[in-house]
């Protein structure tokens, strides 16, 4: 039995098991495909305390690396079921049954995409899916933001400050966001909203050079050209394989504050798939740091 078992090898997951480790219990983490998450496919990261600039999967390969120097033991596999238990949690995967005596779940959460031609192609391209990790890339450039929620307008208005032209297209006629956020992007000069309207195609051969934008009631169609597609159309929280066990919110998040404690004693949740404002590297280390130390507090105790 392990001390503790890490669902999870992304920033979140790393950083727990680095904290564990280094307070002398046995960590194990699963990892699915690649250790990184979401910094893995970043093409450059320049929001990240002690590093200027350094690309995406680089910084993933340094955590990782520390991590493995650290002792962790890392494996590339997935959890297809869990049992959630106080003392004695079970992770079902395709190798067999392991047991923990504690749980930490870092699952993160995906980004919803357009499904439309060149998004996948420019990914890190010019198509990004986070301002606040990106938009400084595009200072005094015109770009596109896609989506009608807060974090839609709230890109908008990140992206005025750095863009010379911002373009915020919704599919429907009328935002979803808070009342305040509609105001101050309606009263942003640099802003122009295109409603009713969504997005067909992004074009660029190595990188966005336009879109092709089609309004839903008319059916005109019309091209812009843009640097930038960042596309805000929700997330996916990955807690598929706990639902029913822990407790989540009505938008699939785990239920958990910042102590990332869950209901159940002994069993943490941390980073992009846990409700919380802000999601970023920087907060999916914070929480695997407090997920990591109380985890290894819990073990103390008992």
């Amino acid at each position: 039995m392990f001390d503790s078992i890490i669902v999870g090898g992304g920033c979140a997951g790393l950083t727990a098991a680095i904290y564990l480790i280094r307070a002398g219990w046995r960590p194990v983490v699963y990892e699915a495909a690649v250790t990184g998450g979401q910094i893995a496919v970043s093409a450059e990261v320049e929001n990240y305390p002690g590093f200027v600039k350094i690309s995406g999967p680089e910084l993933a390969g340094k955590i990782a690396d520390q991590a493995r120097e650290l002792g962790v033991e890392i494996r590339y596999e997935p959890v297809t079921a869990l049992e959630v238990r106080e003392g004695e949690n079970s992770v079902i995967t395709p190798s067999g049954i392991e047991h923990g005596r504690t749980l930490i779940l870092a699952l993160g959460a995906v980004r919803r995409k357009l499904s439309c031609p060149g998004e996948d192609r420019l990914t890190g391209a010019g198509v990004s899916y986070c301002a606040t990790c990106d938009g400084a890339f595009f200072k005094g450039k015109k770009v596109l933001v896609v989506g009608g929620g807060n974090t839609a307008l709230e890109d908008a208005l990140f992206l005025s400050n750095v863009a010379s032209d911002v373009f915020l297209v919704h599919r429907r006629d009328r935002f979803t966001a808070d009342r305040i956020l509609t105001q101050a992007v309606t009263a942003r000069s640099n802003i122009a909203l295109l409603l009713d309207s969504e997005v067909t195609e992004i074009l660029g051969e190595t990188a966005v050079s336009a879109a092709r934008i089609q309004n839903r009631i008319t059916g005109e169609t019309r091209q812009l050209d843009v640097s930038g597609v960042f596309i805000a159309v929700g997330l996916i929280p990955q807690n598929g394989i706990a639902e029913g066990q822990l407790p989540l919110d009505s938008r699939g998040y785990f239920d958990a504050g910042e102590d990332c404690a869950t209901s159940t004693a002994g069993v943490f949740v941390a980073g992009d798939c846990r409700r919380k404002p802000l999601r970023q590297i920087l907060t999916a280390a914070s929480d695997g740091a407090v997920a990591g130390w109380a985890a290894a507090g819990w073990l103390n105790e008992h």
